[in-house]
């Protein structure tokens, strides 16, 4: 009976041991994120709650398994088994903590500075950074997983002697995911583009939602998403409207009568644009660009904060100055001759 409750005394023990240290360190960072409100990193650190459980409780297990009488046949084994829970375990805990102290940063970060374009090229370095910091913590872990397994010790030199070699052809079969990887930094530090940003890729607009180390979406203006890879953005032309601030200047072109009241549609465009809130006050302008027989083209330039507004501004903007012409002005509208034309008078001369 002994042998039986003593294992299970043990293990409740440690359990129980485990669920208090973890309730106290959550009940501590709550106290202590609703004292320093300026700074989210003891909130973040909350979810460190869970793998420093997990870390708590293998130590425990591993110091006591053997008093415990747990699996006393298979104490090594066990042993073993806790070991790799542990390194595990850890690489989790390391990830969360470096994870939380850096989403705390950016966060003070982007509370502090004004300008939009160097957050989100900041978000973006964060990011990648994230992701080879948790790649890294991964490699490592299962190296050092796989390390504890006596056979691979005694293959260790013979791994390192061939580790050239294995290089070379690794490298040869991952050319592409390699390039998608050195890609991925490129951007993360050369600031070519960033989340948030407004691109036109393969005469698609949108905004890039998400950039990996592999791979790069950006979500269109109908909610569709296009994955690409992120070596694209590294070896072929594209557009970025974001690239130096967000603000961007769309044009409206109509095409009118050549009796069109063009010294009315500037002013109405000037009262037009004081009703719409998506227009930023930077410029609002408009003029004659070029003449056909039957039309002129009159162009309007307007300005927004972003891309999204400034597409509504430019439909607002033709969609009244039309509505406008059509009741006040329909003989300034483009008209199609049906009467037969004048003949030309014969000529006087001998």
């Amino acid at each position: 009976m002994e042998n039986v409750l003593r294992p299970v005394v043990f293990v409740a023990a440690a359990l129980v041991v485990t669920l208090l240290a973890g309730w106290l360190l959550d009940l501590l960072l709550r106290a202590a994120d609703a004292r320093h409100t300026d700074t989210p990193l003891w909130g973040l650190l909350r979810r460190c709650v869970t793998p420093f459980r997990l870390v708590l409780a293998t130590a425990l297990l591993q110091s006591t398994h053997r008093r415990a009488g747990i699996l006393p046949q298979h104490s090594a084994g066990v042993g073993h088994a806790l070991t790799l829970v542990m390194i595990a375990s850890t690489a989790w805990l390391l990830v969360r903590i470096a994870t939380a102290v850096v989403d705390s940063a950016y966060a003070r970060y982007a509370a502090a500075s004004p300008n939009d374009a160097r957050v989100r090229r900041v978000r973006t370095q964060v990011t990648l950074i994230q992701r080879v910091v948790a790649a890294v913590a991964v490699v490592v872990s299962i190296a050092a997983m796989l390390l504890t397994f006596p056979a691979m010790k005694v293959a260790g030199a013979s791994v390192l002697a061939s580790a050239g070699v294995l290089g070379i052809v690794a490298g040869i079969a991952a050319q592409s995911s390699l390039g998608n990887l050195f890609a991925g930094l490129q951007i993360a530090f050369g600031d070519t583009v960033r989340i948030g940003d407004t691109v036109v890729v393969d005469k698609e607009w949108g905004t890039v939602e998400e950039i990996t180390l592999t791979f790069l979406v950006v979500r269109t203006w109908d909610e569709r998403r296009i994955t690409m890879p992120v070596s694209y953005f590294t070896g072929k032309p594209y557009e970025n409207w974001s690239r130096g601030g967000a603000e961007m200047t769309g044009t409206v072109f109509w095409h009118v009568d050549h009796s069109a009241p063009v010294a009315l549609m500037r002013d109405r465009l000037a009262m037009l644009l004081k009703d719409i809130p998506e227009w930023d006050g930077r410029t609002g302008s408009l003029a004659v660009t070029d003449t056909t027989p039957n039309t002129i083209v009159v162009r309007a330039v307007v300005t927004a904060r972003n891309a999204d507004e400034v597409w509504t501004v430019r439909c607002a903007v033709r969609e009244r100055m039309i509505t406008w012409l059509a009741a006040e002005h329909p003989y300034a509208l483009p008209r199609v001759a049906t009467t037969e034309a004048e003949h030309r008078p014969a000529d006087p001369r001998p």
